[in-house]
């Protein structure tokens, strides 16, 4: 192909170019909706688990009873438990990422952990042990994060639990406390509803690096690395660092408009792909209510008064709160440290990533697009030194 040639359509980021077909969801940004195959993800999140939401991304359907959730069940718990030479790994590993924090330390993590599992090239093996493989990962990526967390605050990881499901697994391993039921629903229907959300940036990364038939664990870690991008999964925490700048209601309009007028982008407002709002939002917020208390007030006063305030200033302009906005007061008030919102953003999505690569696996064709060369004129004579 001419890369030159100026008819080659080139949006910025990609936007609407469609690069390949899936069975496993999307999103329907004018609608305000997103599913996961056949079925409403929020709805999902209200009525089942994250192992019947995992099972249907994998498998293609939802247990079909207790015996074959059961049966699921059994096959993942044991895949938290990590290998002796990757637990023996991770105080350096925690050491080196003290600043960076848990989600840098998974990148490698992870990829020790496939090294010494013997993943294997995707484009070698049969579709039975990639998804094997895949299995193995996504349950051992909350035990990783978890362990690299404590370890960072001085703590000694804690060892996962057989008894409990996977988000109440996830709280006891990083709090070291028994679960509170209410705050482990909480978790667990965020973790459900941020699963896969259509061809966003890491996931689209894990295809790429799928089709060229690296490991599993290389599709993983190249995620892992778009996630941590502020633009991408780092937002959560930075949308309750606006409400702590704002911190009381009296607030809210000076310190908005302030920032509206000068261009400035509102951490938790707004999504690239939703016109309308944003129903993972909504369903945080319904969540945050069920706990109430001064932040919940205040971040819902905000909400309306940003809304209000871009209606004056920006006539036309919609904005609504994204998934990050409520997520961070979720989290906060289920005792997740800030540090870790992203990380369990993480502890979710690596199921969809998954998926997501088990499917491009099955697809031979590397993904290989074009791009417009702007630079100056070629073949030019190359200049002598000095």
């Amino acid at each position: 192909m001419n890369t030159t040639d100026t008819t080659i359509e080139a949006p910025r980021g990609l936007a609407g170019v469609v690069v390949t077909d899936t069975e496993l969801g999307d999103v329907r940004g004018r609608e305000g909706f997103y599913h996961y195959r056949q079925y409403s993800a929020v709805e999902l999140a209200a009525h089942r688990t994250f192992e019947d939401v995992w099972h249907l991304m994998f498998r293609g359907s939802l247990p079909a009873d207790a015996a074959e959730r059961a049966a699921f069940t059994a096959e993942t718990v044991p895949l938290r438990r990590l290998p002796a030479e990757v637990r023996g790994a991770l105080p350096a590993l925690a050491r080196a990422t003290a600043i960076s924090g848990p989600l840098a330390g998974l990148r490698t993590a992870l990829s020790l952990l496939g090294a010494s599992a013997g993943f294997r090239p995707v484009y070698d093996l049969d579709p039975a042990r990639r998804a094997a493989d895949a299995l193995a990962a996504c349950a051992a990526v909350p035990t990783l994060l978890t362990a690299l967390h404590r370890l960072g605050q001085g703590l000694e990881p804690v060892e996962p639990r057989d008894d409990l499901p996977y988000a109440a697994n996830y709280l006891h391993m990083l709090t070291g406390q028994e679960p509170d039921p209410a705050r482990v629903r909480a978790v667990e229907r965020y973790l459900i509803s941020t699963i896969d959300h259509g061809f966003n940036a890491s996931t689209f990364t894990a295809r790429v690096i799928a089709s060229t038939g690296a490991d599993i664990a290389a599709c993983l870690t190249g995620a892992i690395g778009a996630l941590s991008g502020p633009l991408h999964g780092g937002a959560p925490s930075r949308a309750l660092d606006t409400l702590d700048a704002i911190g009381t209601a009296e607030r809210i309009a000076p310190w908005i408009r302030e920032r509206v007028l000068a261009g400035d982008r509102i951490m938790g407002f707004g999504h690239p792909v939703y016109r309308t709002e944003d129903p993972r939002s909504r369903m945080l917020r319904d969540i945050a209510r069920g706990f109430g208390g001064p932040l919940v007030d205040l971040a819902v006063e905000v909400e309306r008064q940003v809304e209000e305030i871009l209606a004056e200033l920006k006539p036309g302009r919609e904005l609504h709160t994204n998934v990050e906005f409520y997520a961070g007061v979720v989290m906060e008030l289920c005792g997740l440290p800030r540090e870790m919102f992203t990380p369990t953003f993480c502890a979710a999505r690596v199921v969809g990533w998954s998926a997501n690569i088990l499917e491009q696996a099955a697809d031979s064709k590397i993904i290989r697009p074009a791009a417009r060369y702007t630079g100056p004129t070629p073949p030019q004579p190359v200049p002598p030194l000095g």
